[in-house]
């Protein structure tokens, strides 16, 4: 019988080099929702740090693993697999937040299924799960221009940091962000997309 735990994991590169850059966003998110709940993180297998604790909403009480994979971005299907297998939790309880180049910054979505996008830690969890039936929470970042050296501008874009005025608003980017991984827990997926896929709130 399946685990009625969550798996909550933000992806990210590990290192102080990688802080604040774009391809951390789901890193952000998961350190918001671990300072909200109170949840310490410890070593998982030297594939993630992970913790334990709970999410509420209203009267919903759910208990949940948090994640941050150590394995850097292009293998965080190793670190997400591997936890699903030692705490049996079913790929349909598992949420994973990342940065999303197609959305603009102050954007989210939230989906189940569906393309990577070209995501490399997304395709990772796609085959290290051999499935793409889990949640997403999308974070917008914007896309950098287009060129020749699309390839490479877009890699040193995910690797960049955010511009001022961006920074004056990611706090409550990163909150809201956290607010959508509860309700795809507690409410259902079905709430967090009327709320949050039809939204036109971005920054520049």
């Amino acid at each position: 019988m399946a685990s009625d735990f969550w798996l909550i994991a933000g992806l990210g590169n590990p290192g102080k080099k990688y802080e604040g850059t774009r391809h951390n966003m789901g890193f952000m998110v998961l350190d918001a929702l671990t300072q909200r709940w109170n949840v310490s993180l410890t070593d998982h297998k030297g594939l993630a740090l992970a913790g334990r604790g709970m999410i509420s909403m209203g009267s919903t009480h759910l208990k949940a693993f948090f994640a941050k994979p150590l394995t850097y971005m292009n293998d965080s299907g190793d670190a997400v697999s591997s936890l699903c297998e030692y705490y049996d939790i079913d790929p349909h309880r598992v949420i994973i937040i990342h940065d999303d180049m197609d959305l603009d910054f102050g954007r989210i979505k939230v989906k189940q299924g569906g393309s990577s996008g070209g995501h490399n830690g997304i395709k990772s969890i796609d085959r290290s799960l051999g499935t793409n039936e889990y949640n997403r929470v999308r974070m917008g970042t914007g896309h950098p221009a287009r060129g020749p050296q699309a390839h490479r501008n877009s890699i040193d874009w995910v690797l960049g940091r955010f511009p001022s005025a961006q920074r004056a608003h990611l706090a409550d980017f990163v909150a809201d962000g956290a607010d959508a991984v509860e309700m795809i827990a507690c409410d259902g997926l079905s709430a967090a997309e009327e709320k949050y896929n039809a939204r036109s709130r971005s920054v520049k």
